[in-house]
C-alpha cells in the first residue's frame, strides 16, 4: 500500500518506519526542512532504542522516504496519516488542536482522489468530525473516509509495541474504510493481534481513557507509598500483593516520584477539559492530576530533609532525568520539579542522564553542573538520588560511589536498590514506601 505520514516527530517516525518495515510504501512528510535533512542523512530526532536502525534498513530498501512536500506525497496515497502533536493549549489545558487542523487543510488541498484519512494524534472526542468536515468543505462528492487510529505507543519501547501490540483499536463506521485499514495492519494478523472496531468518537475517547486509567494506577500506588512509610509497611510487597490478583494486574504498581512524559499529563487535562465541556465531571481523574503534581515537588522535599535540618549549601547528585529510561524526552519530568526544588533551597546540583543530557540543559537551574556519568556526578555530593531507573544506575559500585562523595547518603526514589546492600556499603539509605 502506498501510505503517507503526517508528522515526523514521535508517532509519526515510530509508526512510519514500522509500516515500511511491514512492506508498504511509506512517505513521511513534516514541515521542518532542517529534521527532513536530517532524517533523509540517518540521524534521528528522537533517542528510541533500534529506531536508527529500522530507518536505514527500510529507506535502503526503497520503501520509506522523507519529505517537506506534501501534495505530491498524498496524491494518489491509499492512506493518509496524521501523526502531528497534540500538547496542551496554553493556559487552559485543552489540547492544542492546530497542527492537526493545518494538517487536515492542506491534505485536503492535495487530494486527487479516494483516500482514508487517518487520525493517529491522540484528539479529543469529536475532532474526527471537524476534520471530516474540513476535507468535506473542499470535496463534498469525493470519497474519503476519515478514521481514528490511536497509538499506544510507550517511548522506549516503541517498535515492539507497534509490532506487537495489545490491541488495534480502529473507529469507523464505514465498510471501505475499514478494508482499507485492514490491509494497513495485514502483517499483524499471524500475531492474532486483537483487532477492535468501533465508532469514531469511541475510537478517541479509548486513547484517552486509557491514559487517564494508567496515570491513576500511578498515582495511587503512590498513595499507598505513602502510607507505607507512616505506618511501617513495604510498598513493593503491597503493590505485589495486589498486582497477584488478575483483576488488577502487575503493571503501573511501581512507586516512584510521580509520572510525567508526553502523554499522561497532557492527556488528563485534556479528558479534564472534554469532560468539563459535557458537563459531566470526572472527579477521580481531577484528584490524580493534583496529586501528581504535589508528589513531585514532595520528592524535592523528601531528598532535602534526608540531607538533615539545614540542607542549604550542600550537594546533591541526580541520577537520571528523563521523565522514563530509554527515551530522551523530558516533557513534565520529575526530575524537573525536584531540581527546582531543591535549588530553591540553596542546594547545588550534579546531574548526569545517559541520554537526555542535552534536552535538560535548557530546563534545568542554570548553576547545574552536568557530569560525565553517574561516579563524576557524585564527586564531591551529600547525597545521591537515582530519579530514572536507567539500567547503568542498577548496578553502581557502590564502594566507588561512595568514596567519591562528601556524604555516603543514597536516596532511591525507584526502589531499584536493596536497603539491607546499600547499608552494607556504608550507605544511610531512603526509599520510597519502605
Amino acid at each position: 500500500m502506498r501510505i503517507v505520514m503526517i508528522g515526523s516527530g514521535y508517532v509519526g517516525l515510530v509508526s512510519g518506519a514500522c509500516l515500511s518495515d511491514f512492506g508498504h510504501d511509506v512517505v513521511c512528510v513534516d514541515k521542518d526542512a532542517a529534521k527532513i535533512e536530517a532524517l533523509r542523512a540517518g540521524r534521528m530526532p528522537i533517542y528510541e532504542p533500534g529506531l536508527d536502525q529500522l530507518v536505514a534498513a527500510n529507506v535502503a530498501a526503497g520503501r520509506l522516504a522523507f519529505t517537506t512536500d506534501l501534495a505530491p506525497a498524498v496524491a494518489g496515497a491509499d492512506a493518509v496519516f496524521i501523526g502531528v502533536g497534540t500538547p496542551s493549549r496554553r493556559g487552559d489545558g485543552h489540547a492544542d488542536l492546530s497542527y492537526v487542523f493545518a494538517a487536515t487543510g492542506e491534505i485536503a488541498a492535495a487530494l486527487t482522489g479516494p483516500t482514508v484519512i487517518v487520525t493517529k494524534s491522540t484528539v479529543p472526542v469529536g475532532t474526527g468530525d471537524r476534520v471530516e468536515r474540513i476535507v468535506r468543505d473542499q470535496h463534498p462528492d469525493l470519497a474519503v473516509e476519515v478514521v481514528s487510529n490511536p497509538e499506544f505507543l510507550r517511548e522506549g519501547a516503541a517498535i515492539g509495541d507497534f509490532k506487537r501490540p495489545d490491541r488495534i483499536v480502529i473507529g469507523t463506521d464505514d465498510e471501505r474504510a475499514r478494508e482499507v485499514m485492514r490491509a494497513v495492519y495485514r502483517p499483524l494478523f499471524i500475531n492474532e493481534s486483537p483487532m477492535v472496531f468501533t465508532s469514531r468518537r469511541t475510537s478517541e475517547l479509548i486513547k484517552y481513557a486509557a491514559n487517564a486509567f494508567l496515570a491513576t494506577k500511578i498515582t495511587f500506588i503512590n498513595e499507598i507509598a505513602d502510607l507505607c512509610e507512616a505506618v511501617g509497611a513495604d510498598v513493593q510487597d503491597v503493590s505485589r500483593g495486589i498486582g497477584l490478583d488478575n483483576r488488577i494486574g502487575r503493571k503501573f504498581l511501581h512507586a516512584g516520584p510521580g509520572y510525567g512524559g508526553s502523554c499522561f499529563p497532557k492527556d488528563t487535562l485534556a479528558l479534564l477539559k472534554t469532560a468539563e465541556d459535557a458537563q459531566s465531571p470526572m472527579r477521580i481523574v481531577e484528584a490524580v492530576v493534583q496529586v501528581n503534581d504535589s508528589r513531585k515537588r514532595a520528592m524535592g522535599r523528601k531528598v532535602a530533609e534526608a540531607l538533615g535540618s539545614d540542607p542549604r549549601g550542600k550537594t546533591v547528585a541526580l541520577l537520571g532525568l528523563t521523565f522514563k529510561p530509554n527515551t530522551d524526552d523530558m516533557r513534565d519530568a520529575p526530575a524537573l520539579a525536584i531540581a527546582q526544588y531543591l535549588a530553591d533551597a540553596g542546594i547545588a546540583l550534579r546531574v548526569y542522564d545517559p541520554e537526555g543530557m542535552d534536552a535538560a540543559k535548557p530546563l534545568l537551574p542554570p548553576a547545574t553542573s552536568f557530569c560525565r556519568d553517574a561516579y563524576d556526578a557524585a564527586t564531591g555530593a551529600d547525597a545521591v538520588v537515582i530519579v530514572t531507573e536507567w539500567d547503568a544506575f542498577r548496578a553502581l559500585d557502590l564502594g566507588r560511589l561512595a568514596a567519591a562523595m562528601t556524604a555516603p547518603v543514597l536516596i532511591d526514589l525507584r526502589n531499584v536498590y536493596r536497603r539491607d546492600a546499600v547499608e552494607r556499603a556504608g550507605f544511610a539509605y531512603t526509599a520510597v514506601g519502605r
